[in-house]
C-alpha cells in the first residue's frame, strides 16, 4: 500500500511515520508513506493556498487549485488516481469496519485541511470521501491523517508480525476485547484465571469469547446490541 498525504506542515508527519512499527514497515517495502507541502504547489510570489471566502464570514478557505496540482502530481507518480480522502468533521465516523475496506485499496491520497475548510469545487471534482475521526474540531487535518494512517497501515500484510495482531482486537469482529494478562500469574493479591493457565486451547477460546461479549456489555452495550443484530 502507499498512502500520500498533502498537509502544509509535512514535518509533524517525520516521528509517526518514521519511527517504531509503522517505520520499521516502510524500511521493509510494506508500505510506502509520502508527504507533500502544499505550498510548493501555489503559484504566487508568496506561496499562499487560501483566500477570504465568497460570502463573507470568518477565517480563510483553501484553494482549490494548489491542492488539485498537487493531486494530479501525485497521481503522475503513481500512474494511478489513488482513492481520495479529505479529513473533514463533516465526514462520516472512521470504524474499523470502514478500515478493512479501504485496507483492500493499494494507493490512498489524504488530504489534511486548514483554516475554515476547502473550495467545495475541489471536492467536488476530486474528493472520493469525507472522514471524520469524531464529532468535533481540531485546528487542522493533521492529527486525523496521522490516526487514519497508523490504523490503516497496522492492518497492511507484514507490518505487524501475524495477523492476529489485530483480528483479535477491539472492534475487528464488532465486539471490544477479552482481558488480557501477564507475568506474575499472582500480583498483589490477584491472580490470573485458572483457564489462561490450562493449556486448553479451546476452554480458553470459549472463555475469550465469553468475556468479549460481557466486557462489550459493560462499557458499549449498544455495539453488543448490534453485533447480536448482525448475528440473526
Amino acid at each position: 500500500m502507499r498512502i500520500d498525504i498533502i498537509t502544509l506542515f509535512p514535518e509533524m508527519f517525520e516521528p509517526i511515520i518514521s519511527e517504531s512499527i509503522i517505520g520499521r514497515a516502510q524500511k521493509s517495502g510494506a508500505i510506502e508513506i509520502a508527504c507533500h507541502q502544499l505550498r510548493y504547489f501555489a503559484f504566487d510570489k508568496h506561496k499562499r493556498v487560501d483566500d477570504t471566502p465568497y460570502g463573507g464570514g470568518m477565517g480563510m478557505l483553501m484553494k482549490a487549485e494548489p491542492i488539485a496540482l498537487c493531486f494530479e502530481d501525485i497521481c503522475r507518480q503513481t500512474k494511478v488516481k489513488p482513492h481520495f480522502i479529505y479529513m473533514s468533521p463533516q465526514g462520516k465516523t472512521l470504524t474499523q469496519q470502514r478500515l478493512k475496506e479501504l485496507a483492500e485499496i493499494d494507493n490512498i491520497c489524504i488530504l489534511c485541511g486548514h483554516y475554515e475548510g476547502v473550495d467545495q469545487r475541489l471536492l467536488d471534482a476530486f474528493v472520493d470521501e469525507e472522514i471524520s475521526i469524531g464529532d468535533y474540531v481540531l485546528t487542522g487535518g493533521e492529527l486525523p491523517a496521522m490516526v487514519l494512517t497508523d490504523a490503516l497501515a497496522r492492518m497492511v500484510p507484514g507490518v505487524l508480525t501475524n495477523n492476529e495482531c489485530f483480528t483479535e482486537e477491539s472492534h475487528f469482529n464488532g465486539l471490544l476485547e477479552y482481558p488480557q494478562y501477564t507475568k506474575p500469574s499472582s500480583w498483589r493479591g490477584m491472580d490470573v484465571p485458572e483457564v489462561l493457565l490450562s493449556g486448553h486451547h479451546a476452554n480458553i477460546a470459549k472463555w475469550r469469547k465469553e468475556k468479549s461479549i460481557e466486557n462489550t456489555l459493560k462499557k458499549r452495550p449498544e455495539m453488543l446490541k448490534k453485533y447480536k443484530d448482525q448475528q440473526e
